[in-house]
């Protein structure tokens, strides 16, 4: 028998991915994947779309998102699995988040606006209605200009960190999301610790420690931003800690050059994300 092949850890148009949730099932069976996990950004926007494909795909459904949030200024993700979309916690923390977000972007597209064509209508479009609007799509509406080809040229140009364009926003605090999760029933897994791509900094090993005593689950080692060295940096730290390891493509379809299955999880991974949850995997009826 083979071995489940699962990615947990994936994106749609619900947020700054480009394949709608249906799209992104049946992407997941193209690619040979067993379970593929919907985890867009501070939303759940697209698990019932999901869902209605499961059987007629033929691909399990983890259930999840990805939450913003932040440490001593260095931002943060927190993947949500299996927890109550409904539960108060959780939503008063997406309102909060999509919030600040609106604020960020404004400021970033007025910027933005003094030297590149575009403007927040055309960035708003390029999210679509309901969806928590990011960077990817002041990309996207740039992209559509015709100032640049693709969105990593536009995150090293123009959105990077270190960009005069660049607004912070002030996201919740990472234990603060952890215990919100955790309320609703949710299974926290911390989404690439060691992203070196995206900022100077990156969280010590010793914080990941204290965010596991206060409910912390699980943490992505393998992820298409971490060498190799950094990916046994982190299981080392997982380790130390008892914490769960997970491994994705963090699949965003033309959004990125990442494929689903990139990177996979173990099925004794997921079997224990499973056992953590409030809600069940979403698996194909047997025929």
């Amino acid at each position: 028998m083979s071995i489940p092949r699962i990615d947990p850890h994936a994106h749609t148009r619900c947020s700054d991915g480009t394949d709608s949730p249906r799209e992104l099932m049946a992407a997941a069976r193209a690619a040979g994947l067993s379970v593929v996990g919907i985890t867009d950004h501070d939303t759940t926007a697209g698990w019932d779309e999901a869902a209605a494909a499961v059987d007629e795909v033929g691909v399990g459904l983890l259930r999840g998102a990805e939450v913003s949030c932040s440490w001593r200024g260095i931002t943060v993700h927190m993947l949500s699995y299996l927890h109550d979309p409904a539960h108060r916690a959780l939503r008063d923390l997406y309102a909060d988040i999509h919030a600040a977000r609106q604020r960020r972007i404004t400021e970033m597209v007025s910027r933005i606006s003094r030297d590149y064509p575009i403007d927040l209508d055309d960035v708003t479009r390029q999210a679509g209605p309901g969806v928590a609007i990011g960077r990817p799509h002041i990309a996207d509406a740039l992209i559509e200009a015709g100032c640049f080809r693709h969105r990593n040229e536009v995150f090293a140009r123009v959105l990077a960190v270190s960009s005069p364009y660049y607004v912070r926003y002030d996201a919740p605090d990472a234990r603060d999301v952890i215990r919100a999760i955790r309320d609703a029933g949710g299974v926290p897994v911390l989404a690439h610790p060691r992203p070196l791509n995206r900022q100077r900094r990156v969280i010590p090993g010793d914080e990941i420690g204290r965010w596991a005593r206060a409910g912390l689950f699980g943490v992505e080692v393998d992820h298409p931003d971490h060498t190799a060295e950094w990916r046994v940096a982190v299981s080392t730290i997982a380790r130390r800690y008892g914490l769960v390891e997970t491994g994705s493509s963090d699949y965003h379809g033309r959004g990125k050059t990442t494929r689903l299955g990139d990177n996979l999880t173990a099925p004794s991974a997921l079997e224990r994300i499973v056992a953590e949850g409030c809600l069940p995997l979403l698996t194909p009826a047997l025929r």
